[in-house]
């Protein structure tokens, strides 16, 4: 599997880690919206810390979505990960490319701007648990962390990397996510943020050709064990039927306009791009479904 998720623990057993390399779901992004660097490197970093969140946290049918709601040029940045390690999004404005920082890296903080950042859990209850924390660094991995600290008061450390080239295509895609579980100590928190501190850029190390457990192995020392390797796919779960549906919510003058003035209905899935185009004969028997819901 190209791209892919893995869990592991450190030997105290205190620790845990999840690492995941990702360029071809930020990939398959980039292609269905056609963004440019800014977009492409706050939308791929959100996708990831999806990934990552949701192999923390999910099972069974359960998802989860991270929404960026910053004030920068890109506009909010929407995320969608399941149990099953699939994940969609999408940006606001795809098409922003910015001046580099002084490193030459994207600058993804302003792309973001100020603002909240929300994530919605549905765990199959009557109502979706919401956490919502204030924008700390618009570089999205130090406020996953902020946010798993303040509103999960989980002790977390996150990294996020998303590399683009020249073209606009995906160099490569990865992060890291650690959390603290109740039995760990200072000094061993400490000691393992210290070797996070001495890792390379992602990017570089991504680009270079470090594995997700060559990651862990870095990140979580000596005796750490490897517990799960699972695969990650951009997948969107849209269908022509389930857009039939939304339209079945609209009023029956709007869907009678659809029907006698623009003759037909085209609607494009803001996650991945799919368009479904109805013809007079589908809506007419959309509106017709609805005149008898209601009259059931």
């Amino acid at each position: 599997m190209s791209d892919y998720l893995v869990k592991a623990i450190d030997k105290t057993k205190n620790l845990r880690l999840l690492t995941i390399t990702a360029k071809d779901v930020v990939q398959e992004a980039q292609t269905r919206h056609d963004t440019w660097s800014a977009s492409s490197a706050v939308l791929g970093r959100t996708l990831v810390a999806g990934l990552l969140l949701a192999g923390a946290e999910l099972t069974d049918k359960e998802e989860l979505t991270v929404r960026l709601l910053g004030d920068g040029p890109v506009g909010p940045t929407v995320v969608t990960a399941q149990a099953d390690l699939t994940v969609k999004g999408y940006v606001k404005n795809p098409h922003i490319a910015l001046p580099p920082k002084k490193d030459g890296h994207i600058d993804v903080k302003t792309a973001v701007g100020q603002g909240m950042m929300e994530v919605t859990k549905d765990l199959g209850l009557k109502k979706p648990y919401t956490g919502q924390v204030p924008i700390i660094s618009g570089e999205i991995a130090e406020d996953v962390a902020y946010y798993l600290t303040k509103s999960e008061q989980i002790p977390s450390a996150v990294g996020l990397s998303v590399f683009v080239n020249p073209n606009n295509s995906i160099g490569e895609a990865g992060g890291f996510m650690l959390q603290a579980l109740p039995g760990a100590s200072q000094h061993l928190i400490d000691l393992t943020i210290k070797r996070i501190n001495l890792l390379p850029a992602l990017s570089d190390a991504f680009l270079s050709g470090m594995t997700p457990e060559a990651l862990a192995g870095k990140i979580l020392g000596k005796g750490y064990k490897l517990l799960e390797k699972d695969a990650v796919a951009f997948k969107c779960d849209c269908s022509k039927e389930k857009y039939a549906g939304i339209l079945e919510t609209l009023k029956t003058n709007q869907l009678d306009a659809m029907i006698n003035e623009d003759h037909g209905a085209e609607l494009t899935c803001s996650f991945c791009g799919n368009q479904y185009h109805y013809d007079e004969a589908e809506l007419k028997v959309i509106l017709a479904k609805k005149k008898e819901d209601k009259e059931y």
